[in-house]
């Protein structure tokens, strides 16, 4: 048992100590294929609206996905978890596409070894890229970056539903799924969803 705990506190101290290297790496290391992304949120009402290159190095704006519940998940190539819940997001997007569901990833790292993980993972779903800029369009959550993954659920009409920190798994997204196909069909409001997402 204290074998464990110890394994378990020095984990912890290593993801701490490899967040705080990649922020300050990040810092440093500004790219310019990135330079022109911006975030921005709505002023006076909660709407999420950003942009920001894809693994391509073209500009994307969230506006593309207006009229669409939206999955917005931050994650990095070095991040474990990140990595165990791309097949769930993608079978997600490959099962909800038609029913009006945007996943969006948004990768907080290197454009190159997005673009390199990106032809290994096939996604099917958008892929964009930031350092400051992508921890920036996290921060509309009202939540400072802390780790990742991260994920935000947004409504059809760009309003952020709720915000969960940590690995995406099927139950959560049954639920997810499940709200916003209630509000798609006007069965729930935006704070029967923002109610019904809490216990997330």
């Amino acid at each position: 048992m204290k074998n464990k705990v110890v394994i378990m506190t020095v984990a912890l101290i290593a993801i701490g100590i490899g967040g705080y290297l990649l922020q300050a790496n990040l810092a440093e290391k500004s790219n310019p294929a990135i330079e022109s992304a911006n975030a921005t949120l709505t002023t006076g009402n909660d709407k999420i609206q950003f942009e920001l290159k894809d693994v391509t190095g073209k500009l994307r704006q969230s506006s593309e996905w207006d009229g669409k519940g939206r999955l917005i998940n931050f994650w990095a190539t070095w991040c474990a978890p990140c990595r165990r819940e791309i097949p769930l997001l993608i079978a997600t997007q490959d099962k909800f596409a038609a029913d009006n569901l945007q996943i969006i990833g948004i990768a907080v790292d290197f454009p190159d070894e997005v673009a390199a993980y990106a032809e290994e993972a096939e996604f099917n779903y958008p892929i964009l890229v930031g350092q400051e800029d992508a921890m920036a369009v996290a921060e509309l959550s009202g939540i400072d970056f802390i780790g990742l993954p991260f994920t935000m659920v947004v409504s059809p009409d760009g309003d952020l539903i709720k915000t969960h920190i940590g690995e995406i798994v099927e139950a959560h997204i049954d639920k997810i799924t499940t709200v916003l196909a209630k509000m798609e069909r006007g069965e729930l409001s935006l704070e029967g969803a923002r109610n019904a997402l809490k216990t997330l």
